[in-house]
């Protein structure tokens, strides 16, 4: 049987801690053990340099002398045996010829057989050196140097235990320094990682919260000027632009089934009606049919517009470069074909923006369908203007963002109709909205709103104002190319 193991949860902070700690342990550890080692290997070299000097002080005294163990004989006025002792803070033994002590040091040195045969050696200066000997509980470097002529030697001894320990001493407390460090270092470390990843640990837990319950309005820390302040801010422009998004489809889906209803209720009691068609006049049975006929078809143009609406919104057409000139020219062109009315186009020269060509499209269209609508009169013709520059006319439903001026492409239709109700301006471009006197008429109340959804996603904003003479001016901005709005 398998056995699921849990995940290890691995902490940011921790790891930061982790490592710092690592990286000062190692650090304090090299310059722990390096500062230790110079200095041990400098105060050894240093005690061996100078019993290194007082031997050879010694070779040479007695190779320029004939002296006698005797002359080593503490004196008190400055001998032989004063100056090796100030020298080098040694302990002096003096032997016999045959190896014998003659004056003993303090603390007493052993003697062994090859200091009896120094002792008794012709030549001068023949020395015998022992590198450690145990004397008293302590340790010593001894040496033993011939008088020469079988009159004996003398031995000089250094004592070096004192030293180790102090190196010892030394040792135990570069330890325990490197130990504080650590330790140090772990603490500090630890507030340093909690105050670097404390908003990291906080956004981590808004995104769980977020997953966990779907609330889109978390609160989100987005303090401070670095990464972790400008993450902060990114996310929470993304929660804002999620519960819009959220909020919109759930508008969408609630306006969507309030429309719907009317012409799904029409249809159910014209079907129901279809099972007595037999009974009813020749009369009405073409008024049912041309009734179901007209309920099918503005379903149709319903579900078509929602689809168009929900595609806008989450568009993944590229984006690209177009002249909104040639778009506008071929969306006249269809509609004359359809309609036979007469479309006037007027552009500037350079009316390139960097857009989705069938959303815009789709937007132009849709302010020509709209002019055509209401203009039932024809008694002139619909205008397209496609221009430089945000609009310029009075009352407008809806201002463009800032940064109005060069960069922005204006599309507006202008028509001769009856115009809109100053009240109805500020409305025209919300979902299903249609005005009092448009309710008799063909259509949904969605196709300006998807006109207001087109210029939102390419970083502008649509307009309206009465036109004067009579009408409407109706349209829309577009950021130009070299502006900073990018179609979303």
């Amino acid at each position: 049987m398998w056995r699921i193991r849990p995940r290890r949860v691995s902490s940011l902070r921790a790891t930061f801690t982790v490592s710092f700690v690592a990286v000062a342990c190692v650090v304090t550890v090299l310059v722990g053990i390096l500062s230790y080692s110079a200095a041990a290997r400098l105060v050894r070299v240093d005690q061996q340099t100078v019993f290194a000097e007082v031997v050879r002080d010694l070779r040479e005294l007695v190779e320029l002398d004939e002296l006698t163990p005797q002359d080593f004989a503490p004196s008190g006025s400055g001998g032989p045996r004063d100056d090796l002792i100030r020298s080098g803070r040694t302990d002096v033994q003096v032997l016999g010829p045959r190896g014998e002590v003659v004056d003993k040091g303090s603390p007493g040195l052993p003697v062994r057989d090859s200091d009896r045969r120094t002792a008794n050696a012709d030549v001068p200066g023949v020395v015998v050196e022992h590198g450690e000997v145990e004397v008293g509980g302590g340790r010593y470097r001894v040496a033993t140097v011939a008088l020469g002529g079988g009159r004996g030697a003398v031995q000089v001894a250094q004592e070096f235990s004192d030293t180790e320990d102090l190196l010892s001493e030394l040792q135990q407390r570069t330890l325990l320094l490197v130990s504080g460090v650590v330790l140090s270092a772990g603490l500090f470390g630890w507030w340093l990682a909690w105050r670097q990843t404390r908003r990291l640990v906080q956004l981590a837990g808004a995104a769980e919260d977020v997953a966990r319950t779907g609330h889109l309005g978390i609160q989100v820390p987005v303090a401070g000027r670095d990464e972790v302040g400008r993450l902060g801010r990114s996310f929470d422009r993304m929660l804002v632009r999620l519960a819009q998004s959220e909020e919109d489809q759930r508008r969408l889906v609630q306006d969507a089934g309030h429309e719907l209803r009317t012409p799904l209720t029409s249809l159910r009691t014209n079907i129901s009606m279809l099972r007595r068609i037999d009974e009813l006049p020749p009369r009405m049975r073409e008024e049912l049919v041309d009734d179901l006929a007209l309920e099918a078809r503005e379903l149709t143009d319903l579900v078509n517009e929602l689809v168009d609406l929900a595609a806008g919104q989450s568009s993944t057409e590229p984006v690209q470069r177009v002249q909104l000139a040639d778009l506008a020219e071929d969306v006249a062109a269809t509609a004359r074909r359809r309609t036979g009315r007469e479309i006037v186009l007027r552009a500037d020269d350079d009316t390139t923006v960097e857009g989705r060509v069938g959303a815009l499209q789709r937007a132009v269209s849709n302010l020509v369908e709209n002019a055509t609508k209401f203009d039932r009169g024809g008694t002139g013709p619909i205008e397209v203007v496609v221009a430089r520059g945000g609009p310029g006319g009075p009352g407008d439903a809806e201002q463009p963002g800032p940064g109005a001026g060069p960069r922005l492409v204006r599309v507006e239709v202008l028509d001769r109709g009856p115009g809109v109700a100053d009240g109805d301006l500020a409305r025209i471009f919300d979902r299903f909205y249609r005005a009092p006197d448009a309710r008799s008429l063909p259509g949904s109340g969605l196709g300006l709103s998807i006109v207001r959804a087109v210029a939102a996603a390419h970083g502008g904003a649509p307009f309206a104002f009465r036109r004067e003479g009579g009408g409407s001016v109706i349209g829309f901005t577009v950021r130009g190319v070299g502006g900073s709005g990018a179609p979303r």
